[in-house]
């Protein structure tokens, strides 16, 4: 089988972690993999194309864990406003408060007590909800977004695991060549020895 098919077949048949990453190869046998020193830069070029591939999921979760992280405090925080809010009663005083326009510039609202908040929803879309439903949409919200971050540090300690699983078997392919060719040259010279004797034995 060459290097390619048994590259396909790897991929085909190879196990995944529950985010459907797959598992690199164990190269336990170079020979499994590599029949001839012909079959060697085919295999070197199919494993560092699965490091480049494992490297740009990796990139992409790596970004995702940032948004994560810049997220979740905001949902937090929105959460804790609304219990706040929550537990205002008809009779309790308005609060005066600051609220955000832009990055530097902040203005005074006086907030009545309310059964009703507007949430930002994204993408300039924002939808007033009732109290209640708000508190049950943030904190759905809070706990996806937190099994979100944990599945994505899992998946990026997996990724450089197999990234390391690759490099470890791209260097036994390349020691491998290194071997077989030692062990050619060797032949050739004991060869050429061999007829080089051969050559001065005198007639009989």
């Amino acid at each position: 089988m060459s290097a390619k098919g048994k590259e396909q077949a790897v991929q085909k048949d190879a196990p995944t972690n529950p985010r459907g990453i797959p598992y690199a190869p164990f190269v336990d046998k170079v020979e499994d993999y590599v029949t001839s020193r012909e079959d060697v830069q085919s295999t070197l070029r199919s494993f560092q194309e699965m490091i480049s591939k494992y490297q740009f999921m990796e990139l992409n979760l790596q970004r995702r864990v940032a948004g994560l992280k810049d997220k979740m405090p905001d949902i937090q925080k929105t959460l804790e406003t609304v219990k706040f809010l929550k537990t205002r009663t008809n009779e309790s005083d308005p609060i005066e408060t600051t609220f955000e326009l832009n990055d530097t510039l902040y203005a005074k609202a006086s907030i009545p007590p309310t059964d009703e908040v507007y949430l930002w929803l994204g993408a300039n879309v924002m939808l007033s909800y009732p109290i209640d439903e708000a508190e049950t949409l943030l904190t759905s919200k809070l706990a996806a977004a937190k099994q979100s971050y944990a599945n994505c540090e899992e998946d990026l300690e997996f990724l450089r695991e197999q990234i390391t699983t690759m490099e470890v078997a791209i260097a036994r392919v390349y020691n491998w060549d290194v071997v077989q060719k030692r062990k050619e040259k060797a032949d050739e010279e004991r060869k050429g020895k061999g007829a080089k004797d051969g050559d001065e034995q005198p007639n009989g």
